[in-house]
Parts: structure tokens; C-alpha cells; sequence
């Protein structure tokens, strides 16, 4: 008498199911990340209700040290206007984005947005959007 069972289960396992998932997930992180670079630069910016992303082209950033940067470059405060002139000449929109510490005072910002404003620029300041 023959007990054992004809149909035998076979103790594989078939990665490919699971690479396919793998790659899926992938894709889908891939296309719903955000395609804005932040700036490389340790600035803590303000929170705000109604944060619009802007392609950045010019960048200025103020770190709560008071050092400026023009597209992560270092540069000084009279450096900053004939600098962005020659930046704003070559690009086909005038667009310069602000990136602020929240701890800077007002009067900074204002010194920026004033310069870019003087060259036909649209200013816009960088902000992190409120929860």
C-alpha cells in the first residue's frame, strides 16, 4: 500500500515577483519625489501657508551669520549687484529667489530684494510650507 502523495511542494521561492514589486515601488518614488533642488547651504527658512514652487535660476542666500551667497558662492554685500547684473543679462526671465534665515532681521532682505528689484528682477522669497 502506497501512502505517500503524488503531488510534491517544492520548497522554491521565485524572486522575480519580488523584483518586479521592487522596481514598481522604485519608479513610484522616483516620479513623486520632489523635483526641486534645495540649496546646499544650512539656512533655516520661515513657514508659510501658501509656498509656490518657483524654477530657480538665481539664487541669493542670507545664513544667520550674515554671509551672502550668490548660486552657493560666497560673495560680499557691494559684490552682490554687479554680480546678479551680469547673471540676469545672460538668463531669458529676471527670476532671484531668497533664501533667508528666519533669523536674519527684515533690513538684509530687504537690501537683497531692493538690489534685484533695481535690475528689473521678480523677487521671491523662499519658504517652507506650514503643516
Amino acid at each position: 500500500m502506497n501512502l505517500r502523495s503524488k503531488n510534491r511542494i517544492s520548497a522554491e521561492f521565485s524572486m522575480s515577483s519580488m523584483t518586479d514589486i521592487i522596481f514598481l515601488l522604485l519608479i513610484f518614488f522616483m516620479l513623486t519625489s520632489n523635483f526641486v533642488a534645495p540649496t546646499g547651504l544650512p539656512v533655516s527658512l520661515p513657514t508659510s501657508k501658501a509656498s509656490a514652487i518657483v524654477m530657480q535660476k538665481i539664487s541669493v542666500t542670507i545664513t544667520p551669520d550674515l554671509k551672502y551667497y550668490l548660486n552657493d558662492k560666497e560673495v560680499v554685500l557691494s559684490d552682490i549687484e554687479p554680480q546678479l547684473a551680469t547673471l540676469l543679462q545672460g538668463a531669458d526671465e529676471g527670476v532671484v529667489v531668497l533664501h533667508v534665515d528666519k533669523s536674519v532681521p527684515v533690513e538684509y532682505l530687504v537690501n537683497v530684494a531692493s538690489i534685484a528689484a533695481n535690475l528689473n528682477a521678480k523677487v521671491t522669497l523662499a519658504t517652507v510650507p506650514a503643516e
